[in-house]
C-alpha cells in the first residue's frame, strides 16, 4: 500500500511540476486560458509590462460585456500545437475550440521567467486579418464616362456601350 501511495505521489508531483514549470509551453497555456476566459487579472501574472497594459484595456472593455458572454468564454479550450524556442525568445503556436486556425504567441524570458509579450500588432484572433490583398476599387471612375464617339475616334478607339 505504501508503494502505491509513493508511486501516485511521484506521478502527481511530476505532473504538477511539468504543468506549472517555467517553460514557454506551460506559461503560454496558463496565459491563453486566462486570456480567452476573460480573466485578465490572472493573465497579467504571465505578462510583460506592455502586455499588462493591453490587458488593462481589455479588462475595461470586458466590464461592458454581458455575463452570458463571460460564461461562454469560460468554455473555450486552448490547444498548444508547437513551441519554437530561440534563446530568450519563443513562439508558441496554438488553436482554440472557437478558432481552429493556428495563431502565434510571442514570449520572452525576463529575469529567468518566461512571459507573454503581446504587442498591438499581434492578432490572437479577435480582430480580422488585414494581411489579405486589397480588393479592386469598384468606385474608380470609368474611363469611358463622358466620352463620345467623336472623342474615341480622334484617339483611335471606340466607345463601348455598357
Amino acid at each position: 500500500m505504501k508503494k502505491i501511495f509513493l508511486g501516485l505521489a511521484a506521478i502527481l508531483t511530476f505532473t504538477l511540476v511539468s504543468c506549472s514549470s517555467n517553460s514557454p509551453k506551460g506559461v503560454a497555456q496558463k496565459f491563453l486560458e486566462h486570456f480567452w476566459h476573460m480573466e485578465y487579472k490572472d493573465a497579467k501574472e504571465y505578462s510583460t509590462d506592455v502586455t499588462k497594459d493591453m490587458l488593462d484595456m481589455l479588462e475595461q472593455v470586458s466590464t461592458t460585456m454581458p455575463d452570458s458572454a463571460k460564461q461562454n468564454a469560460k468554455k473555450i479550450k486552448v490547444d498548444i500545437k508547437d513551441v519554437k524556442e530561440n534563446g530568450d525568445k519563443a513562439v508558441v503556436s496554438f488553436t482554440t475550440s472557437e478558432m481552429p486556425e493556428e495563431k502565434q504567441l510571442n514570449m520572452v524570458k525576463q529575469n529567468g521567467k518566461w512571459l507573454v509579450n503581446l504587442t498591438k500588432n499581434d492578432n490572437l484572433g479577435d480582430e480580422p486579418d488585414n494581411t489579405a490583398a486589397p480588393e479592386a476599387d469598384s468606385t474608380a471612375p470609368d474611363p469611358n464616362v463622358g466620352r463620345n464617339e467623336a472623342d474615341a475616334a480622334a484617339e483611335g478607339d471606340t466607345v463601348k456601350n455598357k
